[in-house]
């Protein structure tokens, strides 16, 4: 009987992992690393912003290295105090989580190849400094758009 209770307990953990390896939104795992929430709002210009949260679900820290995409240069910025300033690296702590919002840190997308429109998606890879990358579909948003649950 106990056996059968070890086994059962084993099974259910096995398919709860599997549940959440996919972030659902276009990220995939990388090794403890997902990603929810992406998306950009619809750039005016050749110019755009990213937003995401990153999880790190592993015991290791890790630390976003770099963002690129096909579509145009990526760069990461934090903001404080209202000042905007591009950054080498966040890092993503072992059980923790780097958000990337409105008004603090971001990606920026620079001399986009072409100004996508809402509906459309924007791939970029998230290289780290521990895990595998992580190939990220952002959705484009209205300009206006606000998610309603935050990040």
């Amino acid at each position: 009987m106990r056996r059968t209770a070890v086994s059962g307990v084993l099974l259910t953990g096995a398919l709860v992992l599997t549940g959440c390896s996919g972030s659902g939104d276009g990220g995939t795992d990388g090794g403890g690393i997902s990603v929810s929430g992406a998306y950009m709002p619809q750039p005016v210009s050749d110019m755009a912003a990213g937003f995401l949260t990153i999880a790190n679900d592993s015991g290791t820290a890790d630390a976003l290295t770099s963002v690129t995409s096909d579509d145009g240069q990526v760069t990461m910025h934090e903001t404080n105090g209202g000042a905007m300033a591009e950054v080498s690296r966040f890092s993503v702590p072992a059980h923790g989580r780097l958000v990337f919002k409105s008004g603090a840190n971001h990606l920026m997308f620079d001399k986009l190849k072409h100004k996508p429109k809402q509906g459309q998606t924007v791939t970029v890879e998230l290289h780290f400094s521990e895990s595998d990358p992580v190939v990220v579909k952002m959705p484009v948003k209205s300009a206006t758009y606000v998610p309603k649950t935050g990040h």
